[in-house]
């Protein structure tokens, strides 16, 4: 936890300089300009490279997000283990209905575990 405080502190501090040094050479800049060069790549194919790159991360933010989506909806046999007495009560649920030690059931039942009892997942 200190560590992501610091990493962020970090990052807003070497952004903070960043702009302060870009905005006083922005204003002390008085000399000659310096030599210009052409682009490496021309700006028409930059931007197709840009919206390209831009195209295939989205596509894969949403491939992910469906994946996870399809997998918190999958159906899953639940069994439910009493320790003391060994007797096992069947169940099924979707994976996103699990938390804990409570789900519920696909015909809308919930169901919150004793102390006593473990969960299995088939």
């Amino acid at each position: 936890m200190f560590a992501k405080i610091v990493l962020t502190l970090a990052v807003i501090i070497g952004a903070y300089l960043i702009i302060r040094a870009r905005l006083r050479l922005a204003r002390g800049h008085m000399g000659p300009a310096p030599p210009t060069r052409p682009p490496r790549i021309a700006p028409v194919y930059a931007r197709a490279l840009a919206y390209g790159v831009l195209t295939v991360m989205v596509a894969g933010s949403l491939w992910w997000l469906y994946l996870d989506w399809e997998h918190g909806h999958a159906v899953v046999g639940v069994q439910v283990i009493n320790v003391n007495t060994g007797a096992i009560a069947r169940y099924e649920a979707r994976r996103s209905a699990i938390e804990g030690r409570r789900f519920t059931t696909l015909d809308g039942r919930q169901v919150t575990l004793a102390e006593v009892e473990r969960l299995v997942l088939e």
